[in-house]
């Protein structure tokens, strides 16, 4: 028995191949086609640039795809609720890594939301047994924002407009922060 809702609960008998499956596993598939593009480009040639951002944002869409998919067509697998957040991760992760890599943004920032990241899938697992952490609105928010950053990041944005990119990882990294302290305080709770 499972402690999600029935409306989000796969039927018996769905196939492993569903299309939210095959969209995280085509996220899992662009984040080395990303990582090169990113590594062509340098971060210096405008034309790999726009390709690295270009590709990071599909292999974005399809976080938000994915599970529309699976809750609105009754598609979720136990492979989709352990893979997708870890493409998730592994998307962003690699994205902040690498600007990081090319001197674009501090390591402290990329440091801070990879331990929050990992923290808080970590903590999912810890209190699997007891009940599911749902993703909140303020974690959809923080994603969101994330992507945005990094995008803003990797695109070749010219000056001045290129100033806004700190402010906008900067709110990226207070919604970190802030929802990560939130899941904590949750899976306490449901521990005890």
């Amino acid at each position: 028995m499972t402690d999600e809702p029935a409306s989000v609960t796969a039927p018996r008998g769905v196939s492993l191949y569903n299309p939210a499956n095959l969209l995280t596993v085509v996220r899992i598939v662009l984040i080395p086609v990303f990582a090169v593009l990113v590594g062509v480009s340098g971060m210096t040639s405008v034309g790999w640039r726009m390709a690295s951002c270009l590709v990071f944002c599909v292999a974005s869409a399809t976080d938000f795809v994915d599970g529309w998919v699976a809750r609105r067509f009754h598609l979720v697998t136990s492979f989709g609720k352990v893979a997708d957040p870890i493409a998730d991760k592994a998307l962003t992760g690699t994205a902040l890594v690498l600007l990081s890599l090319h001197d674009r943004l501090p390591w402290w920032v990329t440091g801070l939301i990879l331990l929050r990241e990992w923290g808080v899938t970590g903590l999912r697992f810890w209190v699997i047994r007891y009940g599911i952490i749902p993703a909140s609105r303020g974690g959809k928010v923080k994603t969101a924002l994330q992507i945005a950053a990094i995008a803003w990041y990797l695109w070749p944005v010219p000056a001045p407009a290129d100033a806004a990119g700190p402010w906008l990882m900067g709110a990226a990294v207070v919604a970190t922060v802030v929802t990560g302290v939130d899941y904590v305080v949750q899976a306490i709770r449901m521990r005890r």
